[in-house]
């Protein structure tokens, strides 16, 4: 595994992706267990929470459509200032139901609006420096790629491509738009974008995207959808 980077300033926050049905999976990717006996959602936790430096406490937002999962208390023992929390996805219509929201977008939307809230929420707060571009780290629950990871690979392209808004990883044949990095500014356009009833991912992003290719050692470490897809991934784990 790569090692973390000590400079976070320009990370506002993380949000992880738990909200999905994964009707293929026969059960939710969020509660998946590793053959360490680590349930899936806990996993991405502990390695968001290694995303800290001195005394800066990252937000890492649960986005997991009113599902209701815990996170193990063990991970939160010597983190006790550390800001880990649930978001309800954002809805363009207050009596929308949480499953008919915009998905993964609503997720994204959510997160981000939460970090541009003054003074934060009563669950932490992000220090966002207006001089640079500030973003926002998403990961979905179909992965095994640690964050610490994700963002080693994702944060100097984020400072090269001053012209893209959106950075996230690629294979030879896939984009993997909900591994990557959202710039805070695109909220309103994101916020526009699922008020008029707008819900896919790939439109949205096309035009603000820059892709950035992983090693073939993480091409079995996610978008796992079967039960057999997933027991891939975790012999692809062991074997880095």
């Amino acid at each position: 595994m790569m090692t973390t980077s000590n400079h976070i300033a320009c990370l506002a926050g993380i949000v992880i992706l738990a909200g999905g049905a994964s009707k293929r999976m026969g059960t939710p990717k969020a509660a998946l267990t590793l053959p360490s006996g680590e349930r899936l959602l806990d996993y991405h936790v502990r390695h968001a929470l290694e995303l800290t430096v001195a005394d800066t406490n990252l937000p890492i937002m649960i986005a997991d459509n009113e599902r209701g999962f815990d996170i193990d208390a063990d991970l939160m023992q010597n983190r006790p200032h550390s800001a880990v929390f649930r978001i309800s996805d954002y809805s363009a219509n207050e009596s929308d139901e949480q499953i008919d929201t915009a998905g993964a977008l609503a997720a994204i939307e959510s997160a981000m609006q939460t970090l541009l809230k003054v003074n934060g929420s009563a669950a932490g707060s992000a220090t966002i420096d207006n001089s640079e571009p500030s973003w926002l780290m998403v990961i979905s629950c179909d992965s095994l790629i640690p964050a610490t990871d994700l963002w080693h690979e994702l944060q100097q392209v984020s400072a090269q491509a001053t012209d893209k808004r959106i950075i996230c990883l690629t294979d030879d044949s896939h984009l993997y738009p909900l591994l990557g990095l959202y710039q805070l500014s695109i909220e309103p356009d994101l916020k526009a974008y699922i008020d008029s009833g707008q819900r896919r991912v790939m439109p949205f992003i096309k035009s603000m995207v820059q892709s950035v290719p992983f090693a073939k050692s993480w091409q079995h470490l996610t978008n796992f959808n079967t039960p057999e897809d997933f027991e891939q991934a975790c012999t692809a784990l062991n074997n880095l």
